[in-house]
């Protein structure tokens, strides 16, 4: 596959492995409603907050949607959008990798681009997510008013490349059907499976059987028009008339056409790839939508998506309870549709106006605000998220994890770095991590037995490895990997017990 070269690209694509495990830390006077929603806004840079995530969120994010700058050669006050091409590869290719890592299986990727950087991003994203797992290309028209004052074409669409992370795995919902879709359906002859349309009989299509003589009711013979076939063999034709699925015209000397019923077809609309302003707003709508609920934001975001476009998406790759995250949040659009919507939200955004914008926006969110998709959607508020602020490195400059880190944070990351799976923190906690691949992994850490003492808390001895066997699951017989201080059991007694000892902190790397 053709593969895009850049000045820095060697070390660009390692960039990622090289990013250290930072803590997030909770400001709770920041967080608003039920905290215990299972949202999270986050603010610091986006490259740090991914890898933070990793051990806890891995494989677990259902559709990411970020808006990343475009690189116009304008700039933004609270992003350098004037890059150059290859810092803009640097800056993007890293954290498409960690993107990746986050998507669960069945989930999907929503980037939206325009042309200064979308062509170049469709080739680094075919070699990031596999170009098997490309979806589409969707074009959104962002403006719908053509502007005189460009020097040659007036642009008015970007760009939302979608890729699946396992095209095979990935399922689409359908789009809700319209009103005016449904109005097209009558019932003129009071048909009592109700309200239908019709399709053409015939066909240009070659069709062996689909050459006979058909006669309307009022006695008019039809043969297929020149250069067309019936689509149906005579049988099935007569079979379809038969029980009432044919119109011949209100007096019978019509063609016939064969009726397609409400009730019978699908109750949605496959998604198309162009996306007009109608259906998922565009660029004004978004504005007034910011501008509605922060009226300090007039010239922060200069391009911020609408709502409706962000539910598009949503509804498409996402069911209720789903976990969406967008790590350019801008001004929080894609945390608020996710709220209103019931699905849960990771949310990214760097500088004071995670704080000064993000936030407040989605406080009057969960207080039930009414602009945007509110009332299509029937929000009247609810839930809540916690804020977090990106903290010290999990591990110390050498690679070693830091003395103050909490047990769930190493068991996090311990069993992250084994088996590359997000850890479900149980509870209560106990020395046992889980079981993974027949293996099971536990942790002496921070007084996780209630004893810190040398002796009896961190220290592989009979008595701690006794706890962690009454901590597995009953019936579980096989190897054990254990991470401790030092272990007090002889090599022989290891090997007896199918235990594989690792020390703390000399055996816990700071894995990319």
């Amino acid at each position: 596959m053709p593969t895009l070269r850049w000045l820095t690209r060697d070390e660009d694509i390692r960039a990622a492995a090289h990013v250290p495990y930072r803590l997030l830390e909770e400001v709770p006077d920041l967080g608003h409603g039920d905290r215990d929603s299972g949202n999270m806004l986050i603010q610091g840079d986006n490259l740090d907050a991914l890898k933070a995530l990793l051990p806890f969120y891995a494989g677990q994010v259902r559709c990411i949607y970020i808006d990343p700058p475009y690189n116009t050669r304008s700039a933004f006050e609270h992003y350098d959008d004037n890059l150059e091409h290859s810092q803009w590869l640097a800056m993007i290719w890293p954290r498409l990798e960690l993107l990746r890592e986050l998507l669960a299986e069945d989930g999907s990727i929503w980037v939206s681009i325009d042309d200064n950087e979308g062509h170049y991003l469709k080739v680094v994203m075919d070699e990031v997510f596999g170009r098997r797992n490309f979806i589409a290309n969707v074009i959104w028209q962002k403006i719908y008013t053509v502007k005189n004052s460009a020097r040659f074409l007036s642009d008015m669409h970007d760009h939302i490349f979608v890729y699946a992370r396992n095209a095979h795995a990935w399922e689409r919902n359908l789009l809700p059907r319209s009103e005016e879709l449904n109005a097209s359906y009558t019932n003129p002859d009071d048909d009592p499976r109700g309200p239908w349309t019709t399709n053409a009989v015939q066909a240009r299509n070659f069709y062996s059987l689909g050459t006979y003589e058909i006669v309307s009711p009022a006695g008019v013979a039809f043969t297929p028009p020149a250069g067309t076939y019936w689509r149906v063999s005579e049988t099935n034709f007569k079979e379809l008339d038969a029980d009432g699925r044919v119109w011949w015209g209100k007096d019978g000397r019509s063609i016939p056409r064969i009726k397609r019923y409400l009730s019978e077809v699908k109750q949605g609309v496959v998604p198309a790839t162009m996306w007009f302003h109608q259906d998922a707003g565009q660029n004004a709508q978004a504005k007034a939508e910011v501008r509605s609920l922060l009226s300090e934001a007039d010239d922060v975001f200069l391009t911020p998506k609408p709502e409706k476009l962000i539910e598009r998406v949503l509804h498409i790759s996402t069911n209720p309870g789903d976990l969406v995250l967008d790590s350019f949040l801008g001004s929080g659009t894609t945390a608020a549709v996710a709220h209103k919507m019931g699905r849960r939200y990771i949310g990214i955004e760097m500088g004071d106006h995670a704080e000064t914008h993000c936030q407040p926006r989605l406080t009057k969110v969960v207080d039930g605000e009414q602009g945007g998709i509110s009332k299509a959607v029937n929000w009247l508020g609810g839930g809540g998220f916690r804020y977090y602020r990106l903290g010290p490195s999990v591990f110390d400059e050498t690679g070693q994890i830091r003395p103050d880190i909490e047990f769930p944070v190493l068991a996090a990351h311990v069993w992250f770095s084994e088996t590359r799976q997000p850890w479900s923190r149980p509870y209560p906690l106990s020395p046992v991590l889980g079981v993974h691949d027949g293996r099971a992994y536990a942790l002496l850490y921070n007084g996780i037995l209630g004893d810190k003492s040398i002796s009896g808390g961190n220290v592989l001895t009979r008595k701690t490895l006794a706890v962690i066997r009454a901590a597995l699951p009953d019936g579980f017989a096989g190897p054990v990997t254990v991470y401790g201080e030092r272990s007090a059991l002889s090599d022989t007694t290891l090997a007896a017990e199918q235990i594989s000892f690792k020390q703390t902190p000399y055996d816990v790397k700071a894995r990319g």
